[in-house]
């Protein structure tokens, strides 16, 4: 059975590559590095040079910008956005329609609840309730 390849244009103009995840159908990037045991949802699209940890779970219509790094066992509900160079700790969670800016910082373990949003280079940690703590 052979790979199912997509052509995509980007907003420049430029065609990326993406291929069928074999863990859940999502598109992945030419170049994203995505591990096979992770769940990549149908909808879900990881840009080039993003990396997905074992075990994490990308659900539908979830962003994935490139260099962006999710770690092991992490979650990535419905909607949310994963800005360029977003680190996501291993076993966080990222709730539905969720904004993650660019660099931003989610600390292993942390909860982000949904329709929120963490600005460009910001580092948070929570609590097991998903209470932001102080920096």
């Amino acid at each position: 059975m052979g790979k199912n390849y997509i052509d995509i244009e980007d907003d420049q103009g430029a065609t990326l590559r993406y291929r069928k995840h074999a863990n859940g159908r999502g598109l992945v990037a030419h170049g994203a590095k995505v591990h096979p045991k992770a769940l990549i949802e149908s909808g879900a699209y990881i840009e080039p040079r993003a990396r997905v940890g074992a075990g994490a779970h990308i659900s539908r219509g979830a962003w994935i910008e490139p260099d962006a790094v999710i770690g092991e066992n992490a979650y990535i509900d419905a909607h949310a956005h994963v800005g360029e160079g977003a680190v996501i700790g291993d076993g966080a969670h990222i709730g539905v329609r969720t904004d993650i800016g660019a660099g931003a910082r989610i600390a292993r373990g942390a909860r982000i609840g949904d329709d929120e949003t963490v600005a460009a280079g910001m580092m948070v940690a929570t609590d097991y309730k998903g209470l932001w703590l102080a920096a």
